[in-house]
C-alpha cells in the first residue's frame, strides 16, 4: 500500500533526500565503473564502449539479487532515532563531495565508505557518539574494509600461481587466447557483484529515510521496497554507463601491466570476495577488493613490476575516506539545519 500511494505521502525534505541519494548512486556508478572493467579494457579484451554497456546492464541485474547489505545500512550502523531526515541528507551530500573530489584526481577511493562515513559523522553531530552502533560498524564495515583487500590479494595471488602451474607447458599464444575469452566471464561476474553490493548501500539509506519519516516500521526484519531497489539499480546503471575514465586509467595501467590472464585472475578473485561478503551483509568496498586482487596478481607475476607508489597513494585515500566524509557530512548537517530551521538562521544573523 505504501508503494502504491508513495508520491502523495512524501514530504518535501524526504523527496529531496531520495533525489540526492539517487544522485549519489549515479556518482557511485561512474566513480566505480573502473572496479569492474578497468582490467578488461586495459587488456583490450573488450572495447571501452562495450565494457561500459556490459557493466551497466550487469550492475542493474546484480542490484536485484539480494538485500542483505541494504538491511545492514538501514538498521545496523546508526540508531534509528538519530537517523533523521537532515542527518541522512547530510550523509549523502558528504559522500557525493568526497566522490567528486577523488574522481577529479583519479583516486580509486571507496564510494561505499564515503556514504557510511557520512552517515556516522552526521549521526554523531546530531546525537553524540552513542548514536552510532559501533559493534555493527566494526563487524560490518571496519573489519571487512581491512580484510577484504587482503583476501582479494591472497586469492588473486593463489589463482595466479595455480594458473602458472596448470599452464606451465602451454604456449603463450594458447594461454592468451584462452584467457582472452575467459576474462569476459570474469569481468561480467565482477560487474554483477558490484551491483549486488554497491547499489544496496543507497537502497539502505533511502529505506532508512523512509523509516525516519514513519513510512516503514523500524523492525529488525526491515523490508526494502521494490521501487527503492528499482530506482537505485537504474541510477547506478546510468552512472556506470557514463564511464569513469580517470579511475579506469589508474586501476588498469598504473598498478601493473596487465594481460588477459592477469585480468582474469584479479577479476575472479575480486568477484568471489565480494559475492561472499554480500551474502553475509558486509558493506565492503569493491574498489578495495579489486585493487587488492590486482596487487596480489602483480606480486605473483613480478614483485618488482608492481608500482608501490600508486599503492601508497590509494591506501592513503582509503584511510582518509571514512573520517573525511564524516567531517564533510557533519558540516553539511549544520548548513541544512540553518536552511530548514528559521530559528537557527535567526541566531546566525
Amino acid at each position: 500500500m505504501v508503494e502504491m500511494h508513495l508520491p502523495h505521502a512524501l514530504g518535501a525534505l524526504l523527496i529531496v533526500t531520495i533525489v540526492v541519494a539517487l544522485i549519489f548512486d549515479f556518482t557511485n556508478g561512474f566513480h566505480d565503473t573502473a572496479n569492474a572493467i578497468a582490467t578488461v579494457v586495459s587488456t583490450r579484451v573488450l572495447s571501452p564502449q562495450v565494457a561500459v554497456i556490459m557493466c551497466a546492464v550487469l550492475n542493474f541485474a546484480g542490484a536485484f539479487y539480494s538485500t542483505n547489505v541494504a538491511k545492514t545500512i538501514a538498521k545496523g550502523l546508526v540508531d534509528a532515532h538519530a537517523a533523521t531526515q537532515t542527518v541522512i541528507l547530510a550523509a549523502i551530500v558528504g559522500a557525493i563531495v568526497w566522490n567528486v573530489v577523488t574522481w577529479y584526481f583519479g583516486i580509486p577511493s571507496s564510494s561505499s565508505h564515503a556514504l557510511i562515513g557520512g552517515l556516522v559523522g552526521a549521526a554523531i553531530v546530531q546525537a553524540g557518539f552513542h548514536a552510532v552502533l559501533w559493534d555493527g560498524v566494526l563487524s560490518k564495515v571496519v573489519l571487512p574494509m581491512v580484510l577484504s583487500p587482503i583476501a582479494g590479494g591472497l586469492l588473486g595471488f593463489l589463482i595466479m600461481m595455480l594458473i602458472f602451474m596448470l599452464f606451465a607447458r602451454t604456449s603463450q599464444h594458447k594461454v592468451t587466447f584462452l584467457f582472452h575469452n575467459l576474462q569476459r566471464l570474469s569481468a561480467a561476474a565482477m560487474s554483477f557483484t558490484h551491483g549486488q553490493n554497491d547499489a544496496q548501500k543507497t537502497m539502505g539509506v533511502i529505506t532508512l529515510a523512509l523509516v525516519a519519516n514513519h513510512m516503514l516500521p523500524a523492525s529488525k526484519d526491515i523490508h526494502i521496497p521494490t521501487w527503492v531497489i528499482f530506482s537505485c539499480a537504474t541510477a547506478m546503471a546510468a552512472g556506470t554507463a557514463s564511464g569513469g575514465w580517470r579511475i579506469i586509467k589508474t586501476m588498469g595501467q598504473r598498478i601493473i601491466r596487465l594481460e588477459p590472464v592477469h585480468g582474469f585472475a584479479a577479476e575472479a578473485a575480486g568477484a568471489s570476495v565480494i559475492f561472499a561478503a554480500s551474502a553475509m551483509g558486509m558493506a565492503v568496498s569493491t574498489t578495495h577488493v579489486i585493487s587488492g586482487s590486482i596487487f596480489g596478481v602483480g606480486v605473483a607475476k613480478n614483485l618488482a613490476g608492481v608500482r608501490w607508489n600508486t599503492a601508497q597513494r590509494m591506501v592513503a585515500a582509503w584511510c582518509l575516506t571514512l573520517p573525511s566524509a564524516a567531517v564533510v557530512a557533519g558540516a553539511c548537517l549544520f548548513v541544512i539545519r540553518m536552511m530548514t530551521h528559521p530559528a537557527a538562521v535567526a541566531v546566525v544573523k
